[in-house]
């Protein structure tokens, strides 16, 4: 891998064409002077030990070696490597509901917006710990398999919005299932599986799916996103609301028993997601206590810096035009007058 340490200094590189301009326009100014003064061919007999190109190979001597500078300044990387660290963490997969019933706006500002938002503060206190999301509706699928990077877990997280899955239903056994498919092999690290959802159109074998994932260690944690008065579902793209068959607008209501019965049956706690910040407190307490274990993590390491070989190339250059006369060396003009005689 190849990468720059300081690429700030590579804006420098902008300034670099008006000096060539500046240079060109010297030399074009120098040579229309000298053309006042008489005949250029002349001239140059005249003054035999005037060079008329090493002027310029002096320059670009000097701009190759402007240029080296300012990529040394940028300090060139290169040689990283994976390593395998072992490092202090828990693994959770997060499976969220994202069936059209989430858009409900009985929580600020709709059931799937308020959920994001709890799990994106969630992400941002893990430190050292593994997560993973899956979405489900009437199936279940990997939004982001189990990993250590929360800058792409948030990404990720943002881009999920229920077109993500055409078959709509609230398959909670599905997910739970690709929940505990998803953890790592590690021995000892404390598990536990965040489910998200309303509740709502549930599709059965949930129970016997979080029973399962207790007796494997992991706990299960749900959170009910809504009320149980319920709140109509918007169209998207519309102000209008979803209706059945007969025409009449579809109520979404949180079916609390529902979830409070998963989260006894994963060895897990149910939490109520309102407009306070309750829910997010509750579950980071929880997932506290779980039990810490060494997490295996890759992580790039050993960038060798490599400026040292630009600032030996510009060193070699400025040494060349130091050396580099304008003038001929007049001991190699008498040699060739005396060779004429």
């Amino acid at each position: 891998m190849f990468r720059f340490g300081e690429p700030i200094y590579l804006y420098l590189l902008i300034a670099l064409p008006v000096l060539v301009a500046l240079y060109l326009y010297s030399n074009y100014r120098r040579r229309k002077r000298i053309r006042q003064y008489g005949d250029p061919l002349l001239l140059e007999r005249l003054m035999p030990d005037v060079s008329r190109y090493r002027p310029d190979v002096k320059f670009w001597l000097q701009f190759a070696a402007l240029v080296l500078m300012v990529f040394m300044l940028a300090r060139p990387q290169f040689g990283a490597k994976m390593e395998t660290v072992k490092r202090q963490g828990i693994e959770t997969v997060v499976a969220l509901d994202i069936s059209n019933s989430m858009l409900a706006a009985d929580v600020t500002p709709s059931r799937l917006d308020k959920s994001k938002k709890l799990l994106s503060r969630l992400i941002e206190k893990f430190n050292n710990d593994k997560v993973a999301l899956i979405v489900f509706a009437g199936d279940a699928f990997t939004q982001l398999p189990i990993t250590s990077d929360y800058v792409s877990a948030k990404m990720f997280l943002e881009s999920i919005n229920p077109s993500l899955i055409a078959t709509q239903g609230t398959d909670i056994r599905g997910a739970i299932d690709l929940a505990l498919k998803s953890f790592t092999p590690n021995e000892g690290v404390g598990r536990a599986i965040v489910l998200i959802t309303d509740g709502e159109n549930h599709e059965g074998g949930a129970i016997e799916a979080a029973q399962e994932a207790a007796s494997k260690g992991v706990r299960v944690f749900v959170l009910g996103v809504g009320s149980p008065d319920g709140a109509p579902i918007p169209k998207e793209g519309s102000n209008e609301f979803r209706r059945d068959k007969d025409g009449n607008v579809i109520v979404t209501r949180l079916n609390e028993q529902m979830c409070q019965e998963i989260a006894r049956a994963g060895n897990g706690m149910y939490v109520r997601v309102d407009n306070t910040n309750n829910a997010e407190k509750t579950l980071n307490a929880e997932i506290d206590k779980l039990a810490k274990a060494d997490v295996e993590t890759q992580v790039f390491t050993e960038f060798d810096e490599q400026f040292q070989v630009l600032a030996w190339l510009a060193l070699l250059l400025l040494a060349a035009e130091v050396m580099l006369l304008e003038r001929k060396n007049p001991l190699f003009r008498n040699i060739k007058l005396f060779k004429q005689d």
